[in-house]
């Protein structure tokens, strides 16, 4: 019994655009963090705060932890902003790290990928890859059933 119309193309199908849409978002991000690394204004930064987040109680993992990370412009506003994976070991509170940002919008657009800090690098390139090849197999597969290739 096939629950999806057209069985298991259907499913290859809509699979492989869903693991697509999460390539396509870390390759996104992956590009505005490098861009930010290569075009950013860079000051000196402080991790501020390591706190941990509840995610849920309906997630295998609920708890994350989360890093703040404080700089100041080159305008004298001070700024807070969370990393996504700051790296393997994390930081400890007030470890000093280098900021690359972009000053028409500090607070929604800083990094501290650069030396010594480079998983806001490294997470997206990996999900971006080893999603994006995922969704090419599972489209390839999609393709084979329906006879195009």
């Amino acid at each position: 019994m096939d629950v999806l119309p057209g069985g298991t193309a259907t499913f290859l199908l809509l699979f492989g655009l869903f693991l697509g849409a999460f390539a396509v978002r870390s390759a996104l991000r992956l590009s505005r963090v490098l861009s930010l690394v290569r075009r950013g204004e860079r000051a000196e930064g402080r991790c501020a705060e390591r706190r941990v987040v509840d995610r849920g109680a309906d997630r295998e993992r609920s708890y994350a932890t989360e890093y703040v990370f404080a700089f100041r412009t080159l305008d004298g506003r001070e700024v807070e902003f969370v990393d996504h994976a700051p790296g393997p070991f994390g930081f400890e509170v007030g470890a000093p790290v280098r900021v690359s940002y972009d000053p028409a919008d500090p607070e929604k657009r800083a990094t501290v990928a650069g030396p010594r800090a480079w998983g806001p690098v490294l997470m997206p390139a990996v999900f971006a890859v080893v999603l994006g090849l995922f969704a090419a197999g599972l489209l390839v597969g999609f393709a084979a059933m329906r006879g195009w290739l």
